[in-house]
């Protein structure tokens, strides 16, 4: 049963080893690729990338990239090599349903150039939970699953994600993505997770701050240092967010940006 160096497996043992423990000991990135027409059109409004980011963040996989794209296999194969390419993970969420177009599992296995069939594992765990007179040609399609990939358990509704390489196929109702996301979360290689510090800025104008906020995540690029203002109740509220792999460090400049906000809101009465 393949496990976290799944990613690694074209190495031999030696490399492979070196290479998982590197990847435990450095940053290990992800990309997201939401699939469906429903988010492109808005009839579907995406509740999964800020999940997966906060989940991702909390077991030291940084996010680095999210993209949309439609129900067409041309575009999932495109953007699957793209991202799979470039991060350590790639997860993938929809199409992977009953329907004509939940196209993905074929996708991604034309994208890895292996062949797909009907697994008899998933039709064990669908006859779990239906008869099989129930079991028609479009349940089926859930059966497809790309040669050499690992089944991700679905508790909530039976038919399973995959993984296989780094690419990481879960479902697109939410409910059932994070449980798959449960499921697979022990398997990967994890980096350092993200120490955050949040400091209220209250109504204390970004300009007031900018130029000393810029300065200090110039000196230390390993932090990064944000302003994000929100409106609600006829006035501003701002927050300053530190995100950083060194807890140490963001607590330190959390504590440095309090003192700052507190001095400048002084001065401005």
């Amino acid at each position: 049963m393949p496990g976290p160096v799944s990613v690694f497996a074209h190495l031999g043992r030696h490399r492979r080893r070196k290479f998982e423990i590197m990847a435990q000991a450095a940053c290990v990135t992800a990309a997201v690729l939401i699939i469906g027409d429903e988010i492109l059109s808005g009839r579907t409004k995406d509740q999964n990338i800020s999940y997966i980011a906060d989940y991702l963040a909390r077991i030291g996989i940084d996010l680095r990239e999210a993209r949309i794209v439609p129900d067409v296999t041309a575009e999932i194969v495109e953007a699957v090599n793209a991202l799979r390419r470039r991060y350590d993970y790639l997860f993938t969420t929809g199409g992977i349903g009953p329907t004509h177009d939940d196209i993905t599992a074929d996708a991604v296995a034309q994208a890895l150039g292996v062949e797909i069939s009907e697994d008899p594992r998933v039709i064990a765990l669908l006859l779990e939970r239906m008869k099989p007179e129930l079991l028609n040609e479009a349940r089926r399609r859930m059966a497809r699953i790309p040669q050499g990939a690992e089944l991700i358990l679905n508790k909530i509704s039976a038919a399973p994600g995959f993984f296989i390489a780094n690419v990481v196929v879960l479902a697109g109702v939410p409910s059932v993505m994070q449980a798959m996301l449960d499921d697979v979360a022990p398997k990967l290689l994890k980096g350092t997770p993200m120490s955050v510090e949040t400091v209220a800025a209250g109504s204390l104008p970004e300009g007031s701050y900018a130029a000393a906020l810029g300065a200090l995540a110039s000196a230390d690029p390993e932090l990064s240092i944000g302003s994000y203002p929100a409106y609600h109740d006829g006035r501003f509220h701002n927050e300053i967010v530190v995100r950083g792999k060194n807890k140490a460090k963001v607590v330190a400049a959390a504590q440095a940006i309090g003192e700052m906000v507190i001095e400048l809101s002084k001065a401005q009465g």
